[in-house]
């Protein structure tokens, strides 16, 4: 036995059995020394020795080290890890009270936690000394970056007088409110959440007052803003004006502001974190936007399993790491529910959102009085809210914070199945709200396709709406009863007085027909509405309806739904446990391969639309992947500053390319697969061989992170793009002379060469996909902007014959635009059905086949047609050849009452 380590006897510890049995296992594969285990093991000799010292338990990763090098079963062992830190924190009592706990969770930080507020000391005397040279400022971050603790923990303490608000729904009456309290000019209004005017407000003249009695505020102002509104913000030409010197951007937090983030919270409470817990954090979160809702509830959660006053490692795998620790609780509370409560969950989480058309989903507050009076609701609002992902204040019930919308798959999987029915629902909560605001005005109820569109809704959700919706639709169906009833009335009194005049006979049947006439016309407007309602849910029975209502009378209604039914998506590829960052297909169309922020790659078979095996090995975020051209080799790039190369065919890893020191974000292979190329947030694009492993060379020239990087026709063209808001062309025949590309006026993040080398194609956060002349890639030059997704753009993809072109964007859309003359791109087609961000795009190698990941957890594959489609006629016949299957005689009637059953397919 080696020195240092003693026998144990039955009576020890779970944790010193465990210890006993790692050793066990290092004596049955020929007892090697540490030094060469560590060698197998790519971990310290120390770390493995610690590790069967049964001092503590080892991390996950260094268990399955320890495993892998000893040859033993890796799966039983990381179930039995499981196991173990699930036992041996059952012996740490829950606290008593959360109160105490240095974490906020999910929750932002308010004026009475600034004691506890760390990490953003820098930021905040920045923002103040801006705000003492100008009177209006805003802070853009992205979502989950930390703004509103900033603003609410970090800035109000610092103002002696001050006023803190959100717009919500009816900005303009809140903004009123606020300026009757502020004290004098040098008083500070403080303007939290204010994307809510586009998000919660859909008056646009309310938006426009709301602006103005900001920049006209008699005091200085501070708005908080999520940066993907800017575009929004730049609408309004006094609050551009208001910008011009007062922005402060909340990025992510530096490597030292993250530490002190999460030590100083501990150690104000006499606790400290494991080395190896803070090293694990800083490797997963430094440099990520958006990360910090997540790293506080991880850290409240793995405080809540510390061992004495020490959070350590195996408390935070436990709670789910970073990227799960979220999802974990949540689904935790969900499954303790009873099969009746799990239902008003998934009901109060999809009233606790707000459905965007032109953004993302957002949180809304409900107000209490929305909320039925059942003890049911009482238990899920209460067991949510203790956990600290739901909040209850004055105000109604939110999300602790978006982040909830992101991570957690079993919401996404709420809101994605029926995206267009939230928007209908919505829509009746606001109009059923007004209407009981009104006194019950009958001129506020619902009427014609309005409110056929909502009945058929709400026939099979009623169990969704609330006593005020039922009494709103049950008022708007009655009243519209007794309009048909006097409308029916009046239209048989003027029947007889015409049947008086012209005669009986010749009336009747002109009559009948024009009745006929006008009910096709009717009816075909209104099931071109369902359709477009249709359109996410069931695109197949959305394109055949469309089609039947223009047969059955051409409206423009029914003939605009028609055309805008293509592309079609036939599959969603579900599996990931977070954002899907890349798509990419085989060199047959066969597989898709699919990156991850859950740490893994997936590869997909297309015909049978189902996951044929999970690639694992990256620790943390797959933020790329990529096919070679035949197909045998997959290559991934991690954000644990590696790519790997794997078999296509049996999974088997091929080679780590190590060598760069920052996430690598992007990964492809060059057109004759000979070689690859990483870019990476070192600001070095490298190429490597395929085949080895080696690296060839490195190219440097940019002045801040790359994140992306393609070939060009031949293995000698190679482009990146960066953070520095430019692009660059790089022969590596001549790898010091790059020529750099500045036509953007943000990062660019995505680029992409045409089949033949002759065009490329840049992507930008400035909304913007810009096409390049590469003929001579020494001398590229600008040939054309592409303009029309609403934010940023963040993937772009060139079909096979270089003459289609695919963009993805934040708005949630993907875009095909006709490049027959690439001088002047034309859009063709419109892709919804993502739930939030799309983020890659790419066709497959038939040209009419398309995926797309996006960051609501899912990919999809679409039919795209060959060509854009010149009429209606044409948009008919390939409706029928893509849509199945056939309409069923219970959905024809459903649609069509009355009349013969005629499917427009067959």
């Amino acid at each position: 036995m080696p020195r240092g380590e003693r026998p144990l006897d039955p009576g020890d510890t779970p944790l010193l059995r465990f210890a006993a049995d790692l050793r066990r296992l290092r004596e049955k594969a020929g007892g090697p020394p540490y030094r060469e285990l560590a060698q197998r093991a790519h971990f310290s000799a120390a770390a493995l020795s610690d590790a069967a010292s049964g001092r503590k338990l080892p991390s996950l990763d260094v268990t399955v080290a320890y495993v892998r090098a000893c040859e033993g079963d890796v799966e039983s062992w990381e179930q039995r890890w499981h196991e173990i830190t699930a036992e041996l924190t059952a012996q740490t009592p829950p606290p008593e009270d959360d109160s105490l706990a240095p974490y906020l969770g999910l929750g932002s930080f308010q004026r009475e936690d600034a004691d506890r507020f760390f990490g953003r000391e820098r930021l905040v005397e920045e923002l103040l000394d801006t705000l003492s040279r100008t009177r209006f400022v805003a802070v853009f971050g992205a979502s989950g970056s930390g703004k509103s603790s900033l603003l609410r923990a970090g800035v109000l303490p610092r103002l002696e007088s001050a006023v803190l608000g959100t717009p919500g729904s009816s900005p303009v009456r809140e903004c009123a409110r606020w300026l009757d309290e502020i004290g004098g000019p040098d008083a500070v209004l403080v303007v939290d959440q204010f994307e809510e005017i586009f998000t919660l407000c859909q008056d646009e003249e309310q938006r426009a007052e709301f602006v103005a009695m900001l920049t006209g505020a008699p005091c200085r102002v501070v708005i908080g803003v999520r940066a993907d509104f800017f575009a929004h913000c730049t609408g309004f030409p006094e609050l551009v004006d208001a910008l011009r010197d007062g922005q402060v951007t909340v990025g992510p937090m530096t490597a030292a502001e993250l530490q002190r983030a999460i030590v100083q919270p501990a150690v104000r409470v006499g606790c400290v974190l494991e080395n190896s817990l803070q090293a694990t954090i800083a490797a997963e979160a430094t440099g990520q936007p958006g990360v910090l809702p997540l790293l506080s509830h991880a850290l409240l959660e793995t405080w809540r399993r510390r061992r004495g006053n020490t959070l350590t490692l195996s408390g935070f795998q436990s709670a789910g790491g970073l990227a799960g620790a979220l999802a974990q609780t949540a689904e935790q509370i969900h499954s303790g529910l009873t099969p009746r409560q799990q239902v008003l969950a998934r009901n109060l989480f999809c009233r606790l959102t707000a459905v965007g058309e032109d953004i993302g989903d957002v949180k809304r507050v409900v107000p209490h009085d929305e909320l039925d009076d059942d003890p049911d609701v009482g238990v899920v609002l209460e067991r949510f809210t203790a956990a600290r992902l739901l909040t209850a204040g004055r105000d109604g019930v939110e999300l602790a914070h978006e982040a909830l919308l992101r991570r957690w798959p079993r919401l996404r999987d709420w809101l994605a199945e029926d995206h267009e029915g939230l928007r209908l629902h919505r829509r009746l909560t606001e109009a059923a709200q007004a209407w009981e605001s009104l006194g019950k005005d009958p001129g506020a109820l619902y009427r014609g396709v309005r409110l056929a569109l909502t009945r058929d809704w709400a026939a099979g959700h009623a169990d969704v709406l609330s006593t005020r919706e039922h009494q709103f639709l049950h008022a708007s169906a009655t009243a519209e009863l007794r309009r048909a009833r006097r409308s029916r009335q009046l239209v048989v009194t003027l029947a007889v007085l015409l049947l008086l005049v012209v005669g009986a006979a010749g009336y009747a049947v002109h009559a009948e027909r024009t009745a006929a006439r006008q009910r096709d016309v009717a009816l075909s407007q209104i099931v071109a509405g369902k359709a477009d309602a249709l359109r996410r849910s069931n695109p197949m029975l959305a394109a055949q309806l469309s089609l039947a209502a223009y047969r059955l009378a051409p409206t423009d209604e029914a003939r605009t739904s028609l055309l805008e039914t293509f592309p079609l998506p036939f599959a969603r590829l579900r599996g990931h446990a977070g954002h899907v960052n890349t798509v990419a297909f085989n060199g047959v169309g066969s597989m898709v391969v699919t990156s991850s922020h859950d740490g893994t790659a997936k590869l997909w078979d297309v015909a049978q639309q189902k996951e044929i095996a999970t690639l694992t090995g990256h620790r943390g975020t797959v933020n790329a992947a990529a096919f070679s051209p035949d197909g045998r080799t997959v290559a991934t790039a991690g954000w644990d500053y590696t790519a790997r190369l794997w078999n296509s065919d049996d999974r088997a890893g091929r080679a780590v390319l190590s060598g760069h020191t920052r996430e690598v974000n992007a990964v492809t292979f060059s057109r004759d697969g000979t070689l690859v190329a990483t870019a990476s947030t070192d600001r070095t694009a490298k190429v490597w061989n395929a085949r080895t492993g080696e690296e060839v060379t490195t190219l440097r020239g940019h002045a801040d992170g790359l994140v992306s990087v393609a070939f060009g026709a031949d293995n000698d063209v190679v482009a990146t793009a960066g953070w520095d808001r430019r692009a660059a062309v790089w022969r590596l025949s001549d790898p010091e002379h790059p020529v750099f590309l500045t036509a953007h006026t943000a990062p660019v993040v995505w680029l992409a060469f045409s089949p033949d080398g002759k065009l490329l194609a840049t992507a930008g956060q400035d909304g913007l996909v810009v096409l390049w002349d590469t003929s001579d890639p020494r001398t590229p030059r600008q040939l054309s902007t592409i303009s029309g997704h609403d934010g940023i753009v963040r993937s772009v993809t060139f079909r096979g014959d270089g003459r289609m072109l695919a963009t993805a964007g934040v708005d949630q859309t993907t875009r095909l635009w006709d490049l027959a003359d690439a001088r002047w791109p034309r859009r063709i087609a419109t892709f919804t059905g993502h739930g939030n961000a799309v983020v890659s795009v790419a066709f497959g190698p038939d040209g009419n086949t398309l995926a797309t990941g996006s960051d609501d957890g899912t990919a999809l594959l679409w039919k795209v047609p060959s060509r854009p489609l010149a009429d209606v006629d044409e948009a008919g016949r390939w409706v029928c050849e893509t849509a199945h299957p056939v309409i069923t005689r219970a959905e024809w009637d459903r649609y069509f009452p009355g009349l013969r059953y005629e499917p427009p397919c067959t």
